[in-house]
């Protein structure tokens, strides 16, 4: 049924998404985004258009793109019709049905998605079934969406690493599932950059050993899925030398991989003196010197989510800090690709000998931070 969910305002611009399968990459909203330019106006986008590898089904409401992505055929009015029940339930919830009011009550929209869908299939649509779940939003409500925190900015370098050991003279032919959402790229000498031009197959006589074959970049612009949540409130008072830290991670969007070599690293503010935490996953240790706060939690567990929290000790006398200190999270994912990059096929042509041909995933943290 469906698998994604786009929304996007009357510039053209996806400001909300909703992934119920695996993670579709932006890209695909390029054909839509062609379709777009060709219309007269935007009523006039047709509603149904089919992509090498998906439908995309849409409906206009309110200045704004409910555009869904679908990989089986289903009947198109089906489609329509739960979108629009989207946009109705939407203006039934907030008043009105805007980029703004979206923004403003994201949490609350990703949990009516979460409960409209289930796996893609459509479940509780009627608003009254919806509103016995999921409270309607009030003011506390509303504060509480502010502060659950959004991507400020997220990017993806890759890099494709060969290991051949091949006789003779192959050549060889590397083809992708999905090399639209690849931004920027750049090759090994060996690639032959015409044929990447023309038709997005990288074609080369590869030497042999180890060696770089490509690094690509996946900008903002594109999908870049954050693959685990943080829940965190790291917070000093004004009266007396102490403060308060609670951190809580779990999964997000890591396809059923598991998260492994998980580490939180904190730079305390120079008045910390001490810390006293409990951790209900690995360990974690404070320097005094330099005021890190390093937890290393290993593999992450989604059954018992790991938390750390206790006190702080401050110095005394010493005024609050005027800024809480910024989580940078490591971490490793293997046989996932979080940009959504998947190898086809792999030929060999010249050789008549039947090659080992093998493909490894693996998803690691760079610099990934989250402000406090």
């Amino acid at each position: 049924m469906i698998h994604s969910l786009f929304l996007i305002n009357h510039s053209g611009d996806i400001f909300l998404e909703k992934h119920w399968k695996s993670v579709i990459s932006r890209s695909v909203c390029d054909y839509f985004f062609e379709a777009k330019e060709k219309a007269v106006d935007p009523e006039n986008v047709p509603p149904v258009l089919q992509t090498p590898h998906h439908y995309l089904i849409s409906i206009y409401r309110g200045k704004l793109f409910f555009l869904s992505v679908i990989q089986t055929e289903v009947p198109p009015l089906f489609v329509i019709e739960f979108l629009h029940r989207v946009a109705d339930t939407f203006q039934d919830y907030f008043g009105e049905c805007s980029e703004v009011i979206i923004k403003d009550n994201v949490v609350t929209v990703y949990e009516l998605l979460e409960e409209m869908l289930d796996n893609g299939f459509p479940l509780a649509t009627e608003s009254n079934v919806l509103k016995e779940m999921i409270r309607p939003p009030t003011i506390l409500r509303s504060v509480v969406n502010t502060l659950t925190g959004t991507t400020v900015f997220a990017e993806i370098q890759g890099v494709i690493e060969a290991c051949v050991r091949l006789t003779g003279m192959p050549d060889l032919t590397l083809s992708f599932m999905n090399p639209r959402l690849l931004d920027d790229v750049s090759f090994h000498p060996c690639v032959r950059f015409k044929r990447w031009e023309s038709e997005r197959v990288l074609s080369f006589i590869p030497p042999d050993g180890n060696f770089t074959l490509m690094t690509y970049h996946v900008s903002s612009q594109n999908l870049v899925a954050i693959p685990v949540y943080v829940k965190q409130n790291i917070s000093f008072f004004e009266t007396g030398p102490c403060g308060r830290l609670d951190i809580t991670i779990g999964p997000k969007q890591t396809m059923g991989k598991t998260v492994e070599g998980l580490m939180v690293t904190v730079h305390m503010p120079k008045t910390v003196l001490s810390t006293n935490l409990t951790a209900t996953q690995g360990n974690y240790t404070y320097d005094l010197a330099t005021k890190v706060l390093v937890w290393d939690i290993g593999k992450l567990n989604p059954q018992k989510l790991p938390n750390l929290r206790g006190s702080l000790s401050m110095q005394a006398g010493a005024p609050k800090p005027e800024e809480n200190p910024s989580l940078n999270i490591d971490l490793k994912i293997q046989q996932l690709a979080i940009s959504g990059l998947k190898v086809s096929r792999l030929d060999m042509y010249g050789e008549k000998y039947k090659p080992f041909k093998g493909v490894k995933y693996v998803t690691k943290a760079g610099k990934f931070q989250v402000r406090t």
